[in-house]
């Protein structure tokens, strides 16, 4: 999946993007609220971790705008204040969570996977297609109870596909969500992730189909 982090604090920001990429997620990082405004509006994001508390454009403003828009992305919104009036102020601004800061990053990724799976219909953290058993929270995937062994990206890749089993995904929603700005993303990167993932889970009792133009899917074999 992926997420913007929206956070002026060099230490936390680092912390919360090292956090979320540990989990498989692609992150851009944005300390300027007037800046992830902008790119917000240009950038499709499946999570915004948003703190209120910001440079030219406070947090609030961004999620008022943001839905003002009807973007119905998720925000999780960070906030120093632990006033009920805030929590209130961001619930009612459209944000689907909080956390006041300081915060356990455990709690933090918990919320995020809550997040994300609400997002996609799901209701656990564990996966299941065919053979294949992805744990989402503990980052692993197995094929008949043995693990698999799985690039981060690869991970990412079938975590996408098996939860929505039967949808297309074009090839550049996938390039989105598996690389960074910082990133040179390419169609050929993705053909190549998803050559050496078919041959991973190979006898699962799934099939990654190629849709000539339209883009792949994962589906019962």
């Amino acid at each position: 999946m992926r997420v913007l982090v929206v956070e002026d604090i060099a230490d936390v920001g680092e912390a919360i993007v090292a956090s979320l990429e540990r989990m498989g997620h692609r992150v851009d990082w944005e300390r300027d609220g007037r800046s992830a405004d902008e790119l917000a509006r240009v950038q499709t994001y499946d999570l915004l971790v948003l703190d209120v508390m910001l440079p030219h454009l406070d947090g609030f403003s961004i999620l008022r705008r943001l839905r003002e828009r009807k973007d119905r992305t998720p925000v999780l919104v960070l906030t120093a204040r632990s006033q009920i009036e805030d929590r209130v102020s961001a619930l009612d601004l459209g944000a689907d969570d909080y956390l006041v800061k300081p915060f356990d990053f455990r709690e933090l990724e918990a919320r995020v996977r809550a997040l994300l799976r609400r997002q996609t219909g799901s209701t656990t953290n564990v996966l299941r297609c065919g053979a294949l058993t992805i744990d989402r929270a503990g980052r692993v995937a197995t094929l008949d109870d043995r693990p698999l062994d799985l690039t981060r990206r690869e991970l990412t890749l079938l975590e996408i596909l098996a939860a929505r089993p039967g949808r297309v995904f074009p090839k550049d929603e996938l390039i989105d969500q598996l690389f960074g700005l910082d990133d040179e993303p390419s169609e050929n990167a993705v053909e190549q992730h998803m050559a050496r993932l078919r041959r991973k889970i190979a006898g699962a009792g799934v099939e990654i189909r190629t849709l000539r133009g339209l883009g792949y899917q994962m589906v019962t074999a």
